[in-house]
């Protein structure tokens, strides 16, 4: 059994559903520590964070990821139990193997071998947080913040977040849209359906509004990203009864956009269309990020490289998918890429990773690790 696959294990086998960690942190602490990493608990509320670092000269380098794991669902669904980190027909099975405890490991195994055979001629360090999958207030984003204070500056920033699509190294992120959430609430006046004129019908009122929004083209996307997206997700009016009209409807909706706007823009556009209709309304915004790329730069093309290298792959950069804490991390000037294994199971019941691609990926990740850091 590679060293790898047994420290993936290890760490799937700690039940850490967001935002705990049950000892990840502690475990992964110890084997960075015994190879010279400085280590710190950063506590913030539930969420515990781990920062260590190595070296003291030289740009730095930051390996990025996550210890909490998203709920397993109905545990009797799966093939196997899914913290029992089962290997069976060539694949590790369990919650976390690809999101993203499998990554974790190689980055530490990868870490552990470059060390042991090349010089350090940078700064190494990583950002390990247990509040990824959930509200992802008192992670990264607060890690960030304290870095900041410190005058600490990452200059390149991997994270291991499942980017592969078919085969590992297929597809690496380089950057991600933003993301703008708003919960609506437009009021108007409760009243009897035979006597409207004595009610004000808050529904017939945003109507128009919400197909001018779901209409608008909002841009033409560029090079690396699409058009901005408008979804509404959640529409509520209603008292249940087929004779009322409602006194309220409340509505959530998204907008998944690209760096030819910014969230400041969007929300003053909604509220130019909403003042214009007349509304007696309240929203309330939740910018979970803005969009951020890194189109090049050596990150980048040190990612590229040991890619073909080891997976003998040309790598598509992309920019599609939900977030990441890249967006806490890139604004800071960070070069960031996304790279890890293959996101087909993510999320879901029998979540998986082929034992081959995790070895490999140790590799692909030790080769960034000799060109940017030695």
């Amino acid at each position: 059994m590679s060293e790898t696959l047994e420290l993936a294990q290890q760490l799937i086998q700690r039940p850490s559903v967001t935002p705990s960690d049950e000892g990840c942190q502690a475990l992964i602490a110890k084997r960075l520590s015994a190879i010279g990493f400085s280590i710190e608990t950063l506590q913030f509320e539930d969420v515990t964070n781990l920062w260590a670092t190595l070296g003291s000269r030289g740009p730095l380098f930051v390996f990025a990821g996550h210890t909490d794991v998203v709920p397993t669902g109905p545990e009797n669904s799966w093939r196997y139990p899914p913290f029992s980190a089962t290997v069976a027909d060539g694949f590790l099975h369990g919650r976390g193997a690809a999101d993203m405890k499998g990554s974790i490991a190689a980055m530490i195994t990868a870490a552990e071998r470059f060390l042991a055979k090349s010089k350090l001629n940078a700064r190494i360090g990583f950002l390990i947080t247990s509040d990824e999958e959930g509200i992802a207030i008192n992670g990264t984003q607060k890690v960030m913040k304290e870095l900041g204070a410190r005058n600490i500056k990452i200059d390149y920033c991997l994270v291991g977040e499942p980017s592969s699509s078919r085969q590992l190294g297929d597809t690496v992120k380089i950057g991600r849209r933003g993301s703008l959430s708003a919960k609506l609430v437009v009021k108007g006046t409760q009243g009897h359906v035979a006597y409207p004129q004595l009610a004000i019908n808050p529904i017939h009122k945003l109507l128009p509004v919400l197909a001018v929004l779901t209409d608008i083209t909002w841009d033409e996307g560029n090079a690396s990203f699409p058009a901005t997206s408008f979804q509404i997700s959640n529409i509520n009016a209603g008292t249940g009864a087929t004779n009322v009209i409602p006194g309220q409807i409340e509505v959530d909706f998204n907008f998944r956009f690209s760096t030819e706007l910014n969230a400041a823009a969007i929300q003053s556009r909604v509220t130019q269309l909403l003042g214009e209709a007349d509304l007696n309304y309240q929203i309330d915004w939740n910018l979970s990020g803005e969009p951020f790329l890194t189109e090049s730069g050596r990150l980048v093309e040190a990612v590229a490289t040991s890619i073909q290298q080891h997976c003998g792959l040309d790598t598509e950069r992309s920019t599609a998918g939900g977030t990441s804490d890249g967006r806490f991390i890139a604004p800071t000037g960070a070069e960031v890429v996304e790279l890890g294994p293959c996101n087909a199971t993510i999320h879901q019941i029998d979540e998986k990773i082929t034992v081959a691609e995790l070895d490999k990926l140790s590799d692909v990740y030790q080769g960034v690790l000799q060109t940017l850091a030695s």
